[in-house]
């Protein structure tokens, strides 16, 4: 698959660039993709979730009524999970969400998410760039000049670059990753996917393994 190569002003270059049919042009797994992104997701929840069960509550433990003769249901103390400010049933208690699956797997699943980027013509291709400065306005307009400003986009660099990350930082609907953290959570999210020209060979030595 091949894709016109544009400048940071949206202009076409006149260059082109193949995109490797084995990542951009695969059969895309659905089931693949869900279970990454249900990891990913999964990853980012803390767990540190706590309810106070029975044992735990602070209260007397003093019998509140008789056994037997009250015509209601006996009750140990107020720390019953019945009363208000009792303990609760069952209550949430920290955990790990995480779970594993095999590199084989995510591979697929962001091959896959890709394959569906590149289907619904979702890709462009931008000549590497580089900035001197941290300037949000100057990124701000190579959005405008790509026309993405208003969509949420994903810009994928070869390598980090510090400045290019501080001027997206506080720009909504923008993100910026570089080649080897690529996710597939943050792939499908995207509604334009911005690759520079050297983050498209990056993206294959790491995928064509």
């Amino acid at each position: 698959m091949e894709l016109n190569i544009v400048n940071i002003k949206g202009e076409d270059t006149g260059r082109k660039i193949e995109l490797p049919d084995s990542i951009f042009a695969l059969e895309p797994n659905d089931h693949a993709i869900y279970l990454d992104v249900k990891q990913y997701l999964a990853n980012q929840r803390q767990g540190t979730h706590k309810a106070k069960e029975r044992n735990e509550v602070a209260g007397s433990t003093r019998k509140i009524k008789k056994q037997k003769g009250t015509g209601t249901a006996r009750a140990g103390s107020v720390l019953s999970p019945i009363f208000r400010g009792g303990g609760r049933i069952f209550g949430p208690r920290p955990r790990n969400y995480s779970f594993k699956l095999n590199k084989k797997l995510k591979q697929l699943a962001r091959m896959s998410a890709l394959s569906y980027k590149a289907v619904n013509n979702e890709i462009i291709v931008v000549e590497d760039f580089g900035m001197e400065t941290p300037k949000t306005k100057e990124f701000n307009a190579i959005r405008k000049n790509l026309k993405i400003d208003d969509k949420r986009s994903l810009l994928v660099l070869s390598e980090g670059d510090r400045n290019i990350y501080l001027s997206a930082r506080n720009l909504p609907r923008t993100e910026v990753a570089v080649a080897s953290g690529l996710n597939t959570y943050s792939i499908m999210k995207a509604h334009r996917l911005v690759l520079t020209e050297s983050s498209v060979e990056q993206i294959g030595k790491l995928l064509n393994k």
